[in-house]
Formats: structure tokens, C-alpha cells, sequence
């Protein structure tokens, strides 16, 4: 069948569970393409939640960043909140929970700044990136295992934060750029 793009998409003939944890679940594809070949590709089958990054920028002009542990590079990174979409939620309201929950601060202006895919090769999930503005302190109980630190980064110093070597986090990267961009 074409796709929008006027792409014939590969026929699914089988899928398989491959694995299965309280995260993820990997299913093997047999896909047969428009021109005959055969092949097997594995996904992380996604969830139709999605999720939510939010870039908070103060009365000040700082933008609001976290700084807390991640457990695939076993380390502490610093990003913007972000988090699932909760059944019922908007995008917008996922986004002011997140950040009151992650910052301690909700927001009086959102913007919608892009829909992205996280690795479509591999994975089928989404998540809004949105600028938050006009912020209020607001403190939110979360599911962190420990207190995250707030940190205020003046937002006309933005490159040097894409220098810093704990901000690596490809999502809020984009965000931030998208960011700067909606901005000027």
C-alpha cells in the first residue's frame, strides 16, 4: 500500500515477541519489501502514550534545566523536564505536571515547538517539545528516586551549554535549538 509519500511500505507477514521487561518490548518483523527482497527487523515496540520535553525560560531569561541520573549511561545528565503522557492528559498539561514535578515551577504559556520521533528505525514513539514561559512556583510530589537539582542557565549563554559534557542528550539538544529558533 503507498504511503503519503507515494513509498510502497513493506508487507509485515509475521511478528514475533522476541523479549519482554517492565520497559520494553522487542518484537522481530518479517517484512517483504515492494521489490521482492525478504528481510527480518527488530523493534522496541512502542507505547501510544507518548511523551512530553519542556524548555521552561524564567522572568529572567534563564532557561530551567535538571540535572539527574540516567541509567544507560550510568551517569548524571543535564536536560530539560520531560516525561510520559499520562491516560487524559494533553500534551500541554503532561508538560506543566512534569515541570512542576522535575523543577518545582508551573507555567502560564506554552508553545508547541515540534513533534518528534525518538529513533523511528527502532522504536515508534513520539514525544512533544514544548517552550513553557510565564513560569510560578509550583512544587509537584514525582516518581524521582531522589531530589533532582534545578539549575538556571542564562538563556543568551546558550552555546556554551551545548558545551558542557552532561549535556549530550540528542532530545534536548534539538529542544534547545528549537528553542533559540521560535525565539528570534
Amino acid at each position: 500500500m503507498p504511503d503519503k509519500k507515494g513509498l510502497t511500505l513493506p508487507e509485515v507477514t509475521r511478528i514475533d515477541e522476541v523479549s519482554h521487561s517492565k520497559l520494553f518490548t522487542v518484537e522481530a518483523l518479517d517484512l517483504t519489501f515492494s521489490n521482492g527482497e525478504k528481510r527480518q527487523y527488530e523493534r522496541i515496540k512502542g507505547g501510544s502514550r507518548g511523551a512530553v520535553l519542556v524548555v521552561p525560560i524564567d522572568a529572567e531569561n534563564n532557561l530551567i534545566l535538571v540535572r539527574e541520573y540516567c541509567a544507560g549511561t550510568h551517569d548524571y545528565q543535564l536536560g530539560f523536564p520531560k516525561g510520559l503522557i499520562d491516560p487524559g492528559e494533553t500534551p500541554v498539561q503532561a508538560g506543566n505536571r512534569e515541570l512542576k514535578e522535575e523543577a518545582g515551577f508551573g507555567a502560564k504559556q506554552f508553545a508547541e515547538l515540534k513533534l518528534v520521533s525518538l529513533a523511528p528505525s527502532y522504536f515508534n514513539a513520539k514525544m512533544h517539545i514544548l517552550l513553557a514561559q510565564s513560569l510560578y512556583p509550583e512544587k509537584l510530589a514525582g516518581d524521582e528516586p531522589e531530589p533532582l537539582e534545578v539549575v538556571k542557565w542564562p538563556l543568551n549563554d546558550w552555546q556554551s551549554l551545548l558545551q558542557q559534557t552532561d549535556f549530550t542528550e540528542a532530545r534536548s539538544v534539538a529542544a534547545l535549538l528549537l528553542a533559540k529558533q521560535h525565539l528570534s
